[in-house]
């Protein structure tokens, strides 16, 4: 599991735009909704500078990596993988990214953020098919079973989360109640993650 030790709202900050990384607190407690994106440090709103395309190309993989919480490494492998697909390498990568274990709790509406969703797996509490996955990164099939146990049902985050009445999945992942499953892996024009993975291919390609 990537660890971030610099505050989200920094991380959000540097980016120029909400990456939402802190679930809910996104939508009532954010420093860009009050200032505006200014990057982080005392001089922040004085260094905004022209940036070269490598420098687009890089701020768009970290972006990448922020809003998944995985490493360098791992993004690094991704792109290896995908390059070997007929897709485009682009949409591959993110159909991976998106089959990620803690990417389905999170998109499935059982807790209101991927790190959330990481802390969840990593404990033990998710079952794929009926079965304990204790990897963050186990990439989940389509058609296969993601359900919790009790433990993680009894929860204060995971029940406030499933007890909510305007949840709205993207379509290719179904649910019903504390059960959800992935119908079939999302094309690139149904994947709502505002980022260019075009960029991101181009920096790997260098």
């Amino acid at each position: 599991m990537a660890l971030y030790f610099s505050e989200k709202c920094r991380l959000c900050r540097n980016a120029g735009e909400k990456l939402f990384l802190k679930g809910e607190r996104c939508f009532t407690k954010c420093p860009i909704d009050k200032k505006g994106a200014v990057a982080p440090g005392q001089h922040g709103a004085k260094r905004r500078r022209k940036v070269s395309d490598f420098g687009l190309r890089l701020k768009e993989k970290q972006k990448l990596k922020r809003i998944y919480g995985i490493s360098e490494a791992e993004l690094k492998k991704y792109f290896g993988q995908a390059r070997k697909v007929r897709e485009a390498t682009g949409e591959a990568m993110l159909q991976i990214l998106e089959s990620r274990l803690d990417n389905l709790v999170y998109r499935l509406g059982f807790v209101p953020s991927r790190r959330s969703a990481r802390q969840l797996v990593s404990h033990g509490h998710v079952r794929v098919d009926g079965k304990a996955v204790n990897i963050p990164s186990y990439r989940v099939k389509p058609e296969q079973v993601i359900s919790m146990d009790e433990k993680a049902l009894s929860m204060t985050l995971v029940k406030s989360m499933l007890d909510k009445k305007d949840v709205s999945l993207p379509d290719w992942l179904e649910r019903k109640a504390a059960v959800g499953k992935l119908a079939a892996l999302p094309g690139r024009n149904k994947i709502d993650t505002n980022i260019n993975e075009q960029l991101v291919v181009e920096y790997y390609s260098r």
